[in-house]
This record gives structure tokens, sequence and C-alpha cells, in this order.
């Protein structure tokens, strides 16, 4: 598999991933209709990848080029609609669905960095904002608090997912295995934050988990 297979499908599948977190978020929170949970699921999957984009002047973003993004992203929310009352009581799932759209999305984004030739540090920094930055526009659209800010780990796991691969990159290795070890990071470090309620550190005194 090439480097540009290897990122498509990552891409793809953090897409669908991301979607149906974004609209069962949607459901969970806001109450909305069918054009705000296909809006909301389809900005938290697309959203990372478009900001992404715009900062390695990759124009038009894949979003607008690949008609696939846009059946992806649109397949997730839409499955999230019709049947998110079932969905609902698979909250765990859920979450380890919503891990594996960070991981995947946090590698994509890194890589993509890479193959416009950025550095290893604005890699890494890409990778983590094609990870976080869909979720962060639905939160604020919903008036929550985005969960990068306010919730166990999420950023810092995208971190250390495009971390591994770029110095996976950097010592030669494949992009293959790279990936495979960037993206099982960050999925491990991220399952762990739910399961034991981890956060990153917080500012001395404070009793309120920070990002």
């Amino acid at each position: 598999m090439d480097t540009s297979t290897l990122f498509l499908v990552m891409d793809l599948t953090g897409v669908f991933a991301f979607a149906l977190n974004g609209a069962m978020t949607a459901l969970r929170i806001a109450q909305l209709d069918i054009v705000g949970v296909l809006t909301l699921g389809m900005l938290t999957a697309l959203g990372g990848g478009m900001i992404r984009d715009i900062f390695l002047d990759a124009l038009p973003p894949a979003t607008f080029v690949d008609w696939r993004y846009l059946a992806v992203a649109a397949s997730g929310a839409l499955v999230a609609f019709l049947f998110g009352r079932g969905l609902a009581r698979l909250s765990r799932p859920i979450l380890v669905l919503d891990a594996a759209g960070l991981s995947l999305f946090a590698v994509a984004g890194a890589l993509k960095g890479l193959e416009h030739g950025v550095g290893p540090v604005q890699a890494v920094i890409l990778g983590a904002i094609t990870a976080v930055g869909g979720g962060t526009l639905r939160d604020v659209l919903v008036r929550e608090i985005p969960a990068v800010l306010s919730s166990g780990l999420y950023a810092v796991p995208a971190i250390v997912g495009a971390l591994l691969l770029v110095l996976g990159e950097q010592l030669g290795a494949d992009a293959v295995p790279a990936a495979v070890v960037g993206a099982v990071g960050c999925f491990a470090i991220r399952l762990l934050g739910l399961h034991y309620d981890l956060h990153a550190p917080r500012p001395p005194g404070s009793t309120e988990g920070v990002r």
C-alpha cells in the first residue's frame, strides 16, 4: 500500500467514525432535526481536515475535490440519525469509535503534512489539528466548552500519535508500520484516559481537569 492509498483509507475511516460520533453528540445535547444532525456530524468529520488543508495551502480542501469524503461523512451522520436511540445505549462502543477516529486523523494529518514537505514539528501540529479541529467546531456550534479544553486526555493522545508517526518517518521506517504504531499509541492512551479518568496536568490548586 503506497502512502497516498494509506492516507485515503485512514482519512475516510476517521471521517465515518467522527461523523457518527458528532451526530450522536448533536442528538444527545441539542435535540436537532435531520438538517442539524447531518450538519454537525459532517462538520465534526470534515472540519479538522479542512483546517489542515487550508494551513497546507492544499486548496480546495480534499473534502471538495473527492466526493467520497462528503458521502462517507453524510453516511455516518445519517446512521446516527436513523438509529440514534439504539446507538445511545452503546455509549462505550461509541467512545471507542471516537478514539479510533481520533487516532486515524492524528496519523493521517501528520502524514499529509510530511507529504507536503512541512517540518517534523509542523507535521505533529497538523496531526493534532486534524484530530481535534472538527470536534472543536461542533462543540462551539452547540455552545459547549470544546472537549479538547475540558475533558480527559484528548489532544495529548493525538499529539503522541502524530509524534510517533513523524519519529518513525525520520528514522527511515516505512509509512505503513509508522502509521500503525502512531495510531495504536494514540488509541491506547485515549482509552486509558477514559478508563481511569486521566487528565493532562492541571494548574496548581485547580480542581477541574483541563486539556
